[in-house]
């Protein structure tokens, strides 16, 4: 056997372990709701994952502790942690654990259109027919039509995260642009500190139940901080390194479709024959938008890029 081919298992390895630890994540996030409120949960677990990402860029070397492009970076830690993170957080308060990743991972259509709209790029047909079939999957996701509040309130809420997400592809694209050689681990560090004092600062404006300190509370922070966020980003960057684009954006699709299938056999959130056949829409819809065409969505580092070729 090859060394290139060892390298791929080891890269293949590292991508399941990535897509399980992202995946569970969303049961974590939901569970954690019975002892701390959305953001303030947000705000600590950003906090951690501060602590450890500037560790990991200590150890680097000095010169990475340099703050990246102000401006930008705080435009992304605004829509991408603070936009896609708190508001997913909020969604789970009423929503469920698969719905809410499902809608949240549906940031793919709006990188698309956004870029069709701010960076001059052009949409094939086949894009058209996708966003097209991903409106109805979410129309059957919402159900809009049941007018539960609070489920239409967590819907709103997980798509609006989505959103964030893309405008913060957006904003990262036209910093590439004019800052090509900023350090990606560097990024998702200050940008997660700047999110860090940002949610803190809502969470003390925000209301929200007394933190109780239970177990489970100490094991999520643990788990986002340390397993969410250093292991699972850094073993993200030797997948990128070592895989395909196109292999490697297999794990956007199956974070949500597995997220689902852990909710409903975990939390008992069965999506019914509607909802299940809106995701699966959905998850097509992301297929054709992933893979198809000129443009490939790829995560790097705490936010994503579109590729060309």
């Amino acid at each position: 056997m090859s060394v290139t081919r060892k390298v791929d298992v080891v890269a293949l390895a590292g991508l399941f372990l990535i897509t399980a630890i992202w995946s569970y994540s969303w049961i974590v996030m939901k569970q954690v709701m019975l002892y701390a409120g959305a953001f303030e949960f947000t705000a600590l677990r950003y906090f951690c994952s501060s602590l450890l990402l500037l560790l990991v860029l200590a150890i680097r070397g000095r010169r990475y502790l340099k703050p990246t492009p102000f401006r930008y970076t705080l435009a992304i830690a605004l829509f991408q942690s603070c936009g896609m993170g708190g508001l997913a957080q909020w969604a789970l308060l009423s929503g469920g654990a698969g719905k809410v990743a499902i809608l949240t991972y549906t940031m793919p259509f709006w990188v698309v259109l956004f870029a069709v709209l701010f960076l001059g790029e052009r949409m094939r047909k086949l894009h058209y027919l996708a966003v097209g079939g991903a409106a109805c999957g979410l129309l059957l996701v919402i159900q809009p039509w049941l007018l539960h509040l609070e489920s239409l309130k967590s819907a709103l809420l997980a798509i609006l995260s989505g959103i964030c997400w893309g405008i913060s592809v957006i904003i990262a694209k036209r910093m590439y642009v004019r800052y090509p050689k900023v350090d990606l681990m560097s990024l998702t560090t200050w940008q997660m500190v700047y999110a860090c004092l940002i949610m803190a600062l809502v969470a003390a404006w925000v209301p929200e139940r007394p933190l109780d300190w239970q177990p489970y509370l100490v094991g999520a922070l643990a788990y986002s901080a340390i397993f969410a966020t250093a292991i699972a980003w850094s073993l993200w960057l030797v997948v990128l390194k070592k895989l395909p684009a196109g292999i490697a954006s297999l794990s956007t699709l199956a974070v949500p479709v597995t997220g689902v299938l852990l909710s409903w056999w975990l939390l008992g959130e069965n999506p019914g024959p509607v909802e299940g056949s809106g995701i699966l829409l959905i998850v097509l819809a992301l297929m054709v938008i992933s893979y198809r065409g000129k443009r490939t969505v790829v995560t790097v580092a705490g936010e994503t890029r579109i590729r060309h070729g």
